[in-house]
């Protein structure tokens, strides 16, 4: 059994967002991502389908140039190589949810740039 938390430690970054693999399993990778309010993840698309969910705060969501609100407790799907895009409307905690074969390090290239 593996173990982790969404809300321990939470450190929110000024100038970015704070990005950090929570735990791996057989099939996925769980990733944390704290968003302070006006905090952006540029446009990107992932290799293989991902599942968000919106622990805490709230975020504009933008699919394909089109802006969902979703906010605490909500949890929404995304086939791979959508283009998708973030932009927290207040301090926010968000778990995202990587195919095994996906790579951390892409995640951290979105703000990097």
């Amino acid at each position: 059994m593996k173990t982790a938390s969404l809300t321990d430690t939470i450190e929110y970054k000024e100038d970015k967002p704070n990005i950090q693999k929570l735990l791996e399993t057989p099939f996925s990778k769980e990733i944390r991502i704290l968003l302070k309010a006006g905090q952006i993840m540029k446009e990107h698309t992932a290799p293989g389908a991902i599942v968000v969910e919106i622990f805490e705060g709230a975020v504009d969501f933008g699919v394909r140039g089109v802006v969902h609100h979703v906010k605490k407790g909500d949890l929404l799907t995304l086939d791979a190589k959508v283009p998708h895009d973030l932009k927290a409307t207040e301090d926010s905690i968000i778990r995202l949810t990587l195919a095994k074969t996906d790579d951390i390090k892409r995640v951290f290239s979105v703000i990097r740039e």
